[in-house]
């Protein structure tokens, strides 16, 4: 998700924290926009066998896509991969990616958060928590080393869901957090937790895709050894003499899914396609990435 133009966002439910300061989450069943939720089943922490090591492998190159973290529904036939929420069940026979928040909070359980785990809760002046304004999301403070420790324990635990239930793949939203902390977080930190949030989805056999946040470096890209991009909107924001599509291919070759949105008009949808749609999986999606058959459902691909 980025500042200027964000997406609808999985949904995160937060429950009482352990002694050991974990919180276990249950998720709802379906989001558009930003709406309400439905409690559903409580997620398990850390404690599943992780999958053999070099057992990760990233989606195919190039396949049809299907962006479903507005909630699920049957993909079409020439789909080759989807990317769920966490709550919802990976596609059979299809490479499925499973969507989480993992660097900031649903406003719904904001108050959960509060109850259960305040202190991971990234606040400013006078206590107040921090906030994404565009979504009015709580940002979660990764700004230590303990509280990033103990931040990777919950999402490991969301991980280990996703992996038994056959995701192939995750998507850790929200890496770009820090660019709306008021600089109480900084890239750096960014790097830290994502580094370590890549060596728990890899030690469970799950490639970790890098969504958004363009201007990390090679280096920094390194260190945390994503294995694939999740693009929204590349098409339409500049990077040197081309587009931010071009930095990612740069660092991920055809590993590249590429989300364009409908409000950002077809002709940036359809200037993707001529330039790369036989080497990308490239989607057109309705901003609030609603399920098919509702209003404003948008879904096309190359």
């Amino acid at each position: 998700m980025r500042q200027t133009a964000v997406t609808a966002i999985g949904r995160v439910a937060v429950a009482s924290a352990c002694a050991a300061a974990l919180v276990a989450s249950g998720c709802g069943s379906e989001v558009s926009g930003q709406g309400s939720v439905d409690a559903g089943p409580a997620l398990v922490m850390p404690g599943s066998p992780p999958s053999p090591p070099g057992a990760v492998e990233p989606p195919p190159a190039n396949a049809v896509v299907d962006y479903q973290i507005g909630g699920a529904y049957p993909p079409a036939a020439e789909v080759g991969i989807v990317i769920r929420d966490r709550s919802q069940p990976p596609v059979d026979g299809v490479y499925s990616i499973c969507y989480l928040n993992a660097f900031q909070a649903q406003p719904d359980e904001a108050g959960d958060w509060a109850v259960s785990a305040p202190d991971l809760v990234l606040r400013g002046a006078g206590g107040v928590a921090v906030e994404d304004v565009e979504w009015d999301e709580p940002l979660l403070d990764i700004s230590s080393e303990g509280n990033r420790s103990r931040l990777v324990e919950i999402v490991d635990g969301w991980m280990a869901d996703c992996s038994d239930r056959g995701f192939r793949a995750v998507e850790p939203d929200n890496l770009d957090s820090w660019t709306r902390s008021r600089g109480l977080l900084t890239r750096a930190d960014a790097v830290a937790y994502a580094t370590l949030l890549v060596e728990r989805a890899h030690a469970r056999g799950l490639a970790v895709a890098q969504k958004n946040a363009a201007d990390l470096s090679d280096e920094e890209l390194r260190r945390i050894g994503f294995d694939f991009a999740v693009a929204e909107d590349c098409q339409r924001y500049s990077w040197g003499r081309g587009s931010e599509c071009d930095r990612y291919m740069s660092v991920y070759g055809d590993r590249v899914i590429e989300i364009e949105y409908s409000d950002g008009g077809v002709r940036v949808f359809e200037t993707a396609c001529r330039v790369r749609g036989d080497r990308l999986s490239i989607l057109l999606r309705d901003r609030d990435v609603v399920p098919r058959g509702e209003p404003g459902h948008v879904n096309r691909t190359c």
